[in-house]
């Protein structure tokens, strides 16, 4: 059967979970149901929601907790995102105590995806990176800073042998750094750097600007030969990064950021869960990266949560699979800690943890790659270091540990 079952969490003073879930099932479909002719019955019964199952979960102080199951028939809804969550939690939304965990797709709805353009095998093949996760850096400081300041950070990262270099997803079309400035002068210094040591980093240039322009505007990209696009999905919308990612003229992955996903995610009684916002739901718009806040910074997620993601994210499926981030509050001695919980199938991002070493960024990416060759090794990183001295340096200031 085409459809997709919502599952959520519900509050309720009382543990009448049954008429919740009817009165969900109906209302965000055919409105009331005993009420209507028999006639009008048989017509509209193949766009009723169907109520799938019901658990009682417990209490949360005075209100009681319940899982509840609800299918809506494709026949209600046109094959697109939008359509989908305005009918899966549209004003449903607007109840305050009613959180939407996850959305099940029927492999004959799934087919309406294209889902990652290049996935994590694609990204491997075009890299020729296997066996261990990415590494990845982050421009910091760049705000009020020219093209040559950025242009000198993108260097020293890539000289420290990081694979990806993003954009911070704050820094905008500006006349310090044009968008395609960033692109055309940032290639030529990656190449420099590639002909130098034989190691190609690759740049995530942060698409901007109003929202009807931007297919242009990475078309235009990909034509100027960026090698990434970072973006801002959750302020422009799921729907126009499902946009981009099915356009054959942008042909370079996108790097999801969850920006404004905050705004939804972070309560127990109410909007998206991680897993399905950062998640599924990007996986299925086309996202190739997925960034979310990694269990242990300072906007640090429950480490279930950001497991949930990576595993939505990662799961086989009838879609190519994204790349997890787990990003903020990482250092090269986090390392094993982040292998062992997200696997090889990963990107380990940081910002401070690399420009913050002694001894400069280019150190800061040499010490992450020491560590990440030292955990594949399975050697400790206090034995790696007496041979790697960026490591070292690394240990000294951060220490070994997750903090």
């Amino acid at each position: 059967m085409t459809e997709v079952i919502a599952t959520y969490l519900v509050h309720s003073i009382d543990d009448n979970f049954e008429k919740k879930a009817e009165g969900i099932a109906l209302g965000l479909t055919v409105g009331s149901w005993t009420d209507l002719p028999q006639l009008e019955q048989q017509q509209l019964k193949k766009h009723k929601g169907r109520v799938v199952s019901i658990e009682n979960v417990g209490s949360s102080g005075s209100r009681m907790k319940g899982i509840i199951r609800i299918a809506y028939p494709a026949a209600n809804y046109s094959p697109d995102l939008p359509a989908i969550l305005t009918t899966a939690f549209g004003k449903l939304s607007l109840d305050g105590e009613i959180k939407l965990v996850d959305l099940e797709f029927s492999p004959e709805l799934t087919a309406h995806f294209s889902g990652p353009k290049f996935g994590t095998e694609g990204i491997r093949q075009l890299t020729g990176v296997q066996g261990r996760p990415f590494v990845m850096s982050i421009f910091k400081g760049i705000l009020g800073k020219d093209l040559n300041f950025l242009l000198t950070q993108l260097e020293h990262q890539a000289r420290g042998g990081v694979d990806f270099v993003k954009d911070d997803e704050i820094l905008f079309e500006n006349v310090l750094t044009p968008f395609e400035q960033r692109i055309v002068r940032g290639r030529e210094v990656l190449e420099h750097v590639f002909s130098e040591t034989g190691h190609r980093t690759r740049y995530a240039v942060n698409l901007t600007g109003r929202t009807f322009d931007l297919r242009d505007k990475a078309r235009r990209a990909t034509e100027l030969g960026a090698d990434m696009l970072l973006f801002n999905v959750y302020a422009y919308g799921l729907d126009t990064l499902q946009s981009l990612a099915e356009d054959p003229e942008i042909a370079i992955t996108i790097m999801a950021h969850p920006a404004v996903s905050g705004a939804f995610t972070p309560s127990r009684k109410y909007g998206l869960s991680n897993q399905l916002a950062l998640g599924k739901l990007l996986r299925l718009a086309g996202a190739d990266f997925s960034l979310f806040p990694s269990p242990y910074g300072s906007v640090a997620l429950e480490k279930g949560e950001t497991l949930q993601i990576a595993d939505a994210l990662q799961a086989p499926g009838l879609l190519k699979t994204t790349l997890p981030v787990p990003s903020a509050g990482i250092h090269p001695g986090m390392v094993p800690q982040l292998i062992e919980d997200f696997g090889i199938n990963s990107v380990i991002n940081a910002g401070g943890g690399v420009h913050g070493h002694p001894a400069g960024s280019a150190a800061g990416g040499k010490a992450f790659r020491q560590a990440v060759d030292a955990t594949l090794s399975r050697k400790t990183l206090s034995e790696a270091a007496q041979t790697n001295t960026e490591l070292q340096q690394a240990l000294e200031l951060w220490g070994d540990k997750v903090r």
